[in-house]
């Protein structure tokens, strides 16, 4: 194994279980390691620290094991399991079950940087953001195949919009695995209950955001007697739970004519009455603009990433704080405002203080009833607290 070697001092991250290695902490690498091959990670005198993928780039080695285990041949079977027991502890992986679609590994969360998999219905959608988990995507299917058995129909590498394309990877989605017999035409999943078809070939992410599961849930309580508004709505998650919730209607508004599409066809698959739901195919923010104040009393906003690193930080925050605003002040009176921001350079308490900025713009009484999470099964490495992305916020509107 590649050593790499770190300057005096700079171990104590590792020592408190950090899963990334900075370059600027590194002070020589013995050998000529490519990207994304497994290196083992020292302090300066010689004690083993570490063993995880290797990249060019701000982040040096992504931490797959402080042991040397990593090179054990039944490592990726064994880390599979490892996810999927805990998702069996939550019970999202049972017989019969009202869910059967969950994130079966979230990266650092499940001990595995750079790798997302997304189980939906016995089909496995991977997601590898770094070139050492694109690299290792035949021997992650492998472990699938033995973790799962003869319930796993399918496995998909949608990994050309995350792995790093600057590194030469032929990065073309596809099929790794497929059970004889299978196939995905219009696969439907079930949440809570729910239905819902999921694109995982042409559709954003995996196909699904299974991160707000819970957050629907939520909206699906409060939304009898509502007319509610869902911004963002990409395939309407949001929008059918809150028709199972018996809102009055919802209008659901997203720019992508093929993810409205999808709205529509879930609505009718869930059998609720089309003249409860309308779609707009526009832009979230000038629909939201033009809306006249106290049409809603039940607004989701739930934008994508405005800020997909440090950089783009006070571009996002103007944006989150002009967005909240607008809902705020257009939300019918004792009315309520379901916020989120998945931006991960966003943390919990600058989106709230956002949030809190915009409120106080519109001069309205305002309070927060709820802080909303991702799910367990987008679980946070306690070492890692950057795996915490996705945060919102339930507000009364009076």
């Amino acid at each position: 194994m590649i050593k790499v070697i770190l300057k005096r001092g700079r171990e104590e991250s590792l020592k408190r279980f950090h899963p990334w290695v900075f370059s600027g902490a590194i002070a020589q690498v013995q050998g000529e390691p490519a990207e994304g091959d497994i290196v083992g990670v020292y302090a300066s005198d010689g004690t083993f620290l570490a063993s995880g993928h290797y990249q060019i780039g701000s982040i040096a080695v992504r931490v797959l094991s402080f042991d040397s285990d990593v090179l054990h041949p039944d490592f990726w079977k064994n880390m599979i399991a490892r996810a999927l027991q805990e998702r069996v502890a939550l019970g999202l992986h049972k017989a019969g079950a009202s869910t059967n679609c969950y994130r079966l590994v979230h990266g650092e969360g499940d001990g595995l940087p750079g790798l997302i998999i997304d189980w939906y219905d016995g089909v496995c959608v991977l997601q590898a953001h770094s070139v050492g988990m694109f690299r290792a995507r035949h021997q992650i299917t492998e472990a699938l195949k033995a973790v799962y058995g003869d319930s796993l129909k399918a496995v998909y590498d949608k990994s050309s919009g995350t792995a790093p394309f600057k590194a030469g990877l032929d990065l073309v989605d596809g099929y790794i695995y497929k059970k004889d017999g299978f196939s995905d035409d219009d696969q439907v999943v079930t949440e809570n209950g729910h239905k819902f078809i999921v694109n995982w070939t042409e559709g954003q992410k995996t196909g699904f955001f299974l991160d707000q599961r819970e957050n629907r849930s939520l909206v699906e309580r409060y939304a009898s007697g509502r007319n509610v508004l869902n911004l963002f709505c990409y395939t309407g998650g949001f929008s059918v739970y809150a028709l199972a919730g018996g809102a009055v209607h919802v209008d659901s508004v997203d720019s992508s004519r093929r993810a409205m599409d999808l709205v529509d066809r879930n609505v009718a698959l869930n059998g609720f009455d089309p003249s409860m739901h309308t779609g707009f195919c526009c832009d979230a923010i000038d629909m939201l603009k033009g809306v006249p104040e106290g049409k809603y009393n039940m607004m989701i906003v739930d934008p994508p990433a405005f800020a997909k690193h440090r950089g783009a930080l006070n571009n996002a925050l103007r944006a989150y704080q002009r967005l909240n605003a607008a809902a705020i002040s257009r939300v019918a009176s004792g009315g309520l405002v379901f916020t989120y921001s998945c931006s991960q350079v966003v943390d919990r308490e600058t989106f709230a203080l956002t949030v809190f900025s915009a409120a106080a713009r519109t001069r309205r009484s305002v309070r927060i009833l709820d802080r909303l999470n991702q799910p367990a099964d987008h679980p946070v490495n306690i070492y890692h607290p950057e795996g915490e992305y996705l945060k919102g916020l339930l507000l009364y509107v009076e």
